[in-house]
């Protein structure tokens, strides 16, 4: 197994929205992150992660520290690259660094983004979870005002009780249903949600 690697390379976990003008998510602050050395690449699909006050680490899938999984990675920011799979539970940004040894020795970590998905329930990215990174059929909002929407759990148990759901994703608002009362920015090939009240 490799040494540590890629020491000081920060990683911030964030709770995004896929319609960042419309739904927002509020979310955890920045946390410093290591590297460890499991893989070629750091935190590539299907690695692992650990959770911590401190800081995220990779750690092998198959020990105790292990709690969420990598299911899709991609370099660049959020914004200019692919969106993460629809049940992405969060999104861990990685910063670019230079650090002494890296996954493929060049002497860089690129900056970069990292869907993961948590290894046990709760599922915030499942539809009506009241989190993740995309807004999907199946998610709750409510009125943040300033014509803005944020997602909420549709059980009741988020901090804001859930006002509206997302029933369908289609590609014009025409094509909504008659009884939508609400259109939700997705993003993807069908951009528009009609939301319905709950």
């Amino acid at each position: 197994m490799r040494g540590r690697r890629c020491a000081g390379a920060l990683l911030a976990a964030l709770w995004l929205v896929g319609c960042q003008q419309h739904v927002m998510q509020d979310g955890p602050s920045p946390v410093p992150t290591r590297a460890s050395g499991f893989g070629a690449v750091f935190l590539a699909v299907d690695e692992c992660s650990s959770f911590g006050t401190t800081s995220f680490t990779e750690v092998p899938c198959s020990g105790e520290r292990a709690a969420a999984r990598v299911v899709a990675r991609h370099d660049g920011r959020v914004g200019d690259g692919p969106p993460c799979p629809a049940t992405t539970d969060f999104v861990l940004h990685i910063s670019e660094q230079r650090p002494s040894h890296d996954e493929d020795g060049d002497g860089a970590v690129p900056q970069g983004y990292a869907c993961m998905r948590a290894l046990q329930p709760p599922h915030p990215g499942d539809p009506g979870g009241g989190g993740g990174p995309r807004t999907i059929v199946g998610d709750c909002v409510y009125d943040a005002g300033g014509g803005k929407v944020r997602e909420t759990a549709c059980d009741g148990g988020g901090r804001e009780r859930p006002q509206y759901q997302v029933t369908d994703a289609v590609t014009a608002r025409t094509d909504c249903p008659a009884a939508t009362a609400l259109y939700v920015q997705l993003g993807g090939a069908r951009p528009v949600g009609c939301a319905r009240p709950v």
